[in-house]
């Protein structure tokens, strides 16, 4: 083991403070390298007026480098950290989608404001930097909540690799005040019957198949015909741009039940399109896999717009599958289950959209027994004299 240098570091006065200058060992250009330093240690005040008496807090500072236990890394900046070590984590163990994601996210929000020293920062200074995002971007609640849940990422990546062990400074942050979140949007059953009647025979299968089974958009994008057997759909696969992946979870991987009247549909496509057994049952005209944005765009939008059906994107069928099934008395086990989640709570949450329709069903019922229960008991007792 290499031997530590035990230092006690050179404490000076400079205005109203108390500083202390001292060597440390920091990585610097994949080097490490030890460096003279200077940090103040606190102000001149209270029991912290002579030299003796910081010399603890001074101490208390040079603790973990007298000691060897401070990792060379925790003194990169945190955007420097998050550049050259986390987001390389993340394009080795996570998904294509996800890590463009973390990458805007981090070059938009993070690095501009990730100066100080992994080390150095403190729940209060993840409280500094949630704060100073809200008031500079116009960013909704959630996804100053998505800023937080990426940083707190990296800091639970830093503990165990062993760079920094002291408590993840961002799990007491709280997300700022800000806009809730633009409003998500559920296809009713009604509108997907629509858009199945006017579309051309492959957008319009491709709009049953996502309405009528909740897959996602990178799985629809991946189906093939040898995962096809009638009643079932097998997902093996999910594409995002070129990247073929993994389903997202291993829950994903239930095969997906496949309704009588969306059998038909897809039998009827499968004949006009030559009656493949194998390959994509959704390529594009040059046999990869279909571009549902380009598809959307040019296609299914102008032909919606024309007979009055608003677009809100390709998850939106998947909500209005939860949702739909919701409002037939389906459990939430089995709905969860026909969804794939791995967990009910997530579920759950896309049932927001439904409460509305069904509160305003419910309401509806109550002015129905009102008006034929209630109403005559009430005037009759508006007639009695007080």
């Amino acid at each position: 083991m290499k031997r530590t240098r035990h230092q006690t570091g050179y404490i000076f006065k400079k205005g109203r403070a108390w500083y202390l200058r001292f060597y440390d060992t920091v990585l610097k250009e994949g080097k490490v390298v030890r460096l003279q330093r200077c940090k103040k240690i606190t102000d001149i005040s209270g029991a912290y007026t002579t030299k003796r008496s910081v010399r603890e807090l001074a101490a208390d500072l040079l603790k973990p480098m007298n000691e060897g236990t401070q990792d060379p890394v925790a003194t990169m900046s945190l955007a420097d950290y998050i550049e050259q070590f986390y987001l390389p984590y993340v394009e080795d163990q996570k998904r294509a989608s996800t890590l463009r994601g973390y990458r805007n996210l981090f070059r938009r929000y993070i690095k501009p404001r990730g100066t100080i020293a992994l080390r150095d920062f403190r729940t209060v200074d993840g409280e500094r930097l949630m704060t100073e995002i809200s008031r500079k971007e116009d960013l909704s609640r959630t996804s100053l909540g998505h800023i937080k849940s990426f940083l707190s990422g990296v800091f639970r990546y830093c503990r165990r690799q062993g760079v920094l062990n002291v408590p993840n400074p961002m799990r007491d942050v709280a997300t700022p005040k800000a806009r809730t979140g633009n409003e998500t949007y559920a296809y009713s059953l009604e509108e997907i019957s629509r858009m199945i009647a006017v579309l051309p025979s492959k957008a319009a299968t491709i709009v049953a198949v996502a309405g009528l089974t909740g897959i996602r958009k990178g799985e629809l994008r991946g189906l093939l015909w040898e995962n096809y057997d009638g009643q079932q759909l097998q997902i093996t696969r999910s594409i995002w741009r070129s990247h073929v992946e993994e389903p997202k979870t291993p829950s994903s991987k239930s095969p997906v039940p496949v309704i009588q009247q969306l059998a038909a549909k897809l039998e009827r496509y499968r004949i006009e399109s030559g009656n493949p057994k194998h390959g994509l049952i959704f390529p594009n005209g040059l046999g990869n896999p279909i571009n549902l944005d380009q598809l959307a765009f040019e296609t299914i939008k102008p032909i919606l717009k024309e007979v009055g059906i608003a677009w809100h994107g390709w998850h939106a069928f998947r909500r209005g599958l939860a949702t739909n099934l919701h409002r037939l008395g389906v459990k939430d086990k089995d709905i969860q289950a026909i969804l794939r989640h791995s967990n009910l709570s997530t579920t759950m949450n896309i049932y927001v959209k439904s409460v509305s329709v069904d509160a305003a069903a419910a309401m509806d019922t109550l002015n129905s027994h009102y008006a034929t229960t209630m109403q005559p008991a009430l005037k009759e007792n508006t007639s009695r004299p007080n």
